[in-house]
């Protein structure tokens, strides 16, 4: 690529809520490197961010991805053994790790003058991780059982992953991120190790680095250590292709359960979709705490549910699902629950919401958006999904953007994603 060729690297300054200054540099490997200077904080943190997730994952081997983030704290060339978080942990920092559908993260917090171990520690597993047998079917032991735990025997967790399966058949985005058990019983060290050097590369890559940090300090030193690391990887992108939903599909789940849940499903967009915003403003309104429209009708008014809630993911790198979650009182009345949902719903489609209920929810969700990044870690992990979605720019637009939503945009895209073309449905029944 030219940028390699030429060493091209480029900084920018960019103003972005409380930081003191944000500025990215691109290494002649092509990792890219977000530094942001914060000294109103007394901690750092130090990401690497792999573009990979399961819905990079090749047939057959459901939850490789997550299987490969247990293996990355097994032991690299110059740090052999399971040494990686005690290292860390002796300087008094914190490390761990996550799999997403669309992105691998590994993160230490610690003090800015131990920043170093993190660089030394990530730029030895980033090139040189060891794959030890043992090691490998040990961890695929582990994530065998954290699969039957988490969701085999947590009927919550089970339905909600039936529920994404039958709502995709062909989008990778219906693979659960853990794995099914059978592909995780077949992937082997050579899978692994494949998986591994097609994806986990500097091109595929880059590090976000927050706190009380001195960007010219730690500028040579991310340098030293990974500038060097090879970039010859050449991730593989599928094209993604969902075929078109006719009619409503449902799954009936009979478990060992406290209560009853109905979870409904709608295929929706993401960010940067525009109507992704407006399913955002949606989402509050009709399941955003207790002053929710549901909430009131089926938890104060009529008293069928216990709780009710809603999730919408606009961060995805691919459109996902806005889901309503209801736990129901009595087996008896799921059907009546579903329906109460379902005439919200036209409400919404035959009547915009109120100019109090929209400048209420855009409040509800600045606010969460705030909040979640008052550590310099929240600050650095949003950063990291917008850079996910194409620029870490984008955040300052998306924050604008859900201002400028309307009523009659959250009547239109009720009325364009909510109808029965478009909608799975689960019920978790007691067994």
């Amino acid at each position: 690529m030219k940028h390699l060729v030429l060493s091209l690297i480029f900084i920018l300054i960019f103003p972005f809520m409380g930081f003191s200054k944000i500025k990215e540099e691109i290494l002649k490997n092509g990792l890219k490197v977000i530094y942001i200077e914060d000294h109103s904080s007394a901690v750092s943190t130090f990401q690497v961010w792999y573009k990979v997730g399961s819905i990079d994952e090749p047939e057959g081997k459901s939850g490789i991805s997550h299987l490969l983030e247990h293996l990355m704290f097994r032991g690299s060339k110059n740090y052999p053994g399971n040494v990686f978080s005690k290292i860390i942990q002796s300087q008094g920092g914190i490390d761990n790790a996550f799999t997403t559908k669309d992105y691998t993260v590994y993160f230490q917090k610690l003090s800015p003058s131990k920043i170093q171990t993190s660089i030394d520690l990530e730029s030895d597993r980033m090139a040189n991780l060891l794959f030890n047998p043992e090691d490998f079917e040990l961890e695929k032991k582990i994530v065998l059982e954290e699969r039957r735990q988490r969701y085999e025997d947590d009927p919550e967790n089970l339905i909600v992953e039936e529920v994404i399966g039958i709502a995709f058949k062909q989008h990778p985005y219906r693979r659960p991120i853990i794995g099914w058990s059978e592909d995780i019983q077949n992937i082997t060290l050579e899978d692994i190790k494949n998986y591994y050097h097609e994806y986990y590369c500097p091109s595929n890559a880059f590090i976000v680095i927050a706190g009380n940090i001195k960007i010219e300090d730690v500028r040579e030193k991310i340098r030293e250590k990974f500038e060097s690391i090879s970039s010859s990887c050449f991730p593989s992108r599928r094209i993604i292709y969902e075929p078109k939903q006719y009619g409503e599909r449902r799954v009936i789940l009979r478990k060992k359960t406290h209560l009853p849940m109905l979870v409904m499903a709608y295929k929706v967009p993401a960010y940067p979709n525009k109507d992704s915003l407006s399913l955002e403003i949606l989402s509050t309104i009709l399941g955003g705490g207790q002053s929710s429209r549901l909430y009131r009708k089926l938890v104060k008014e009529t008293a069928l549910a216990v709780n009710v809630y809603t999730g919408n993911s606009a961060l995805s790198r691919d459109g996902f699902l806005f889901f309503i979650f209801v736990s129901v009182k009595e087996v008896d009345k799921i059907k009546e629950v579903e329906e109460i949902v379902k005439e919200e719903i036209e409400r919404i489609k035959n009547e915009p919401p109120t100019e109090k209920e929209i400048e209420k929810a855009k409040n509800q969700v600045e606010a969460s958006f705030l909040f979640s990044q008052d550590s310099v870690f929240g600050q650095a992990l949003y950063i990291g999904k917008f850079e996910i979605l194409g620029s870490w720019k984008m955040i300052n637009q998306y924050k604008e953007d859900i201002m400028k939503v309307t009523a009659n945009d959250v009547q239109n895209v009720a009325k364009k994603y909510f109808n029965l073309n478009n909608l799975s449905v689960g019920e978790l029944l007691p067994k």
